[in-house]
């Protein structure tokens, strides 16, 4: 990687784009280091040279995109926000705004997140379950949150891990169509934090 990282930021981006370009488009098993390579304009010795392997590329790409979600979500969070659930939402529509701007990227993650190559699956289990942004988004969300207003007997942690169920199995069914429609998973994650609110609330 390190070779990779002394390359002028602009060459960087153009071979992460089409690495990011050809997996999204390929998935991890059909994708070739010939086809990123012919993408990105340079040769497939190039590609080894710089990552070594094929998986060693796919797992840079997968935790890169999860950092800069992780980032984009810490740099512009607002902290006077003290709702949970209008917490929950805009956490939630940082992200969506950032997989607009970058569809690659978005589509990457989408895939890479059901990827189940054997080859890979064991990383990516690894990579989500600790950085995919549930323990940080747990951490900016509970933190300065009000929880005066939920009815005695709900417990805050509980509602966090049904929100958690819902966003996944949401994704799931987008991926099984093969949709990226952003504005229709914002809309239909409103409307069940609404609900919840509704309900949960005193």
């Amino acid at each position: 990687m390190e070779k990779f990282l002394n390359l002028p930021i602009e060459k960087q981006n153009l071979i992460i784009d089409a690495a990011l370009k050809t997996f999204a488009t390929h998935g991890y098993k059909k994708t070739s280091i010939s086809d990123i390579a012919g993408s990105a304009g340079i040769s497939k010795a190039m590609v080894f040279h710089y990552f070594g392997t094929k998986k060693e590329l796919y797992l840079y790409l997968v935790n890169t995109c999860v950092k800069s979600i992780s980032i984009e979500v810490i740099e512009k969070f607002d902290d006077s926000i003290t709702d949970l659930f209008d917490r929950i939402l805009y956490t939630s529509k940082l992200k969506l705004s950032l997989m607009e701007k970058h569809p690659h990227v978005s589509l990457f993650i989408q895939n890479a997140y059901f990827e189940n190559d054997d080859e890979v699956k064991e990383e990516l289990k690894t990579i989500f379950s600790k950085s995919d942004g549930r323990t940080l988004g747990k951490k900016i969300t509970f933190e300065g949150a009000d929880f005066s207003k939920f009815k005695d007997d709900i417990d805050p942690n509980l509602v966090m891990n049904m929100i958690d169920w819902i966003s996944e199995g949401y994704m799931s069914k987008m991926a099984d169509i093969g949709e990226s429609d952003f504005d229709e998973l914002y809309k239909m994650f409103e409307e069940c934090l609404k609900l919840f609110k509704k309900n949960f609330y005193k």
